[in-house]
């Protein structure tokens, strides 16, 4: 088992679902072969426009042979293990490259910067890991959230290492991932409800909207920002009720099961679609959309 990084575009050619496989040619096989059962890293190159960098961590389930395509491989990522990094970040730092490991040994960047599936050293996984989830850029918990009604502290979920590598328990930690999957989503939709369309903000400054898995994570959804809508409580709740769903063309949809449905026209907003996120790439996934529909939503 080892560290590994993949490398991954939203235009690319492949047959690629981050967040559930990954598809890649056979002189990458040994490569991948050798991160099963561990971590990778997720990145988008420098030369794609408004690149997110090193992005998300996931964990390599299994690696399979692509039944359609001659050569290609999938690497199937382990449902549940996919996450999106609260901070996306650069190729290049502060201080130089964040992944030493492209350097030769005259500092310089090497081919191995080229390669689309590589290694990463336990230093450099953990690097990137600690920067991509740093807690301090993380909002804080709702006053009525769980982990407030345990007494617990967002503090008390730090970085634990342990013989340099950053234990599985952190990235795994259910508290951990809600809490960067709120902040992804709100970012993403600009704190703004995609429901109402309304941004409304409490007297300490934070954003009352929720951050809804639209295939939930009882059904294995990702913690990805496609798998993801920022919602305002009531939204969120008639959402996971199936009250309200989404078409493909971001078209909202209201169950005939709706007691009053004026009041629910209510909070809708007058486009009678979904207030998109900021960037295209973000958008909910057609697949995630369909699960809803199929599994949630009460026509």
């Amino acid at each position: 088992m080892a560290f590994g990084l993949f490398v991954y575009r939203f235009d690319s050619i492949y047959d690629d679902s981050p967040a559930e496989r990954y598809q890649f040619p056979s002189q990458y096989l040994d490569r991948a072969q050798a991160c099963l059962d561990d971590w990778i890293i997720f990145y988008e190159p420098r030369k794609v426009i408004a690149t997110r960098g090193y992005f998300a961590v996931a964990k390599v389930q299994e690696i399979v042979l692509d039944p359609t395509t001659p050569g290609m491989y999938f690497a199937i990522i382990q449902p549940g293990s996919y996450l999106d990094f609260a901070n996306p970040i650069p190729f290049n730092g502060p201080d130089g490259v964040i992944e030493s490991g492209v350097l030769n040994q005259l500092g310089r960047i090497s081919g191995r910067a080229q390669s689309s599936v590589r290694p990463l050293s336990p230093a450099d996984f953990r690097r990137i890991v600690e920067i991509g989830l740093t807690e301090n850029l993380i909002l804080p918990p709702r006053i009525d959230a769980p982990s407030a009604q345990l007494g617990l502290r967002e503090d008390q979920a730090g970085f634990e290492y342990e013989q340099d590598r950053v234990r599985a328990e952190v990235l795994t930690s259910r508290l951990m991932r809600d809490r960067v999957f709120r902040q992804v989503v709100l970012r993403a939709y600009g704190s703004r409800c995609a429901v109402s369309g309304l941004k409304l903000i409490n007297g300490g400054g934070r954003p009352e909207v929720e951050a809804a898995h639209i295939r939930s994570v009882e059904a294995n959804g990702p913690d990805t920002v496609t798998n993801g809508l920022a919602l305002s409580g009531t939204a969120h709740w008639m959402f996971d009720r199936g009250l309200i769903s989404i078409s493909d063309d971001l078209k909202l949809l209201v169950s005939r099961h709706i007691n009053d449905p004026e009041a629910a026209a209510s909070i809708i907003n007058r486009t009678g679609s979904v207030i998109g996120p900021l960037r295209e790439t973000d958008r909910p996934h057609p697949h995630f959309l369909a699960w809803h529909r199929e599994n949630r939503f009460k026509a």
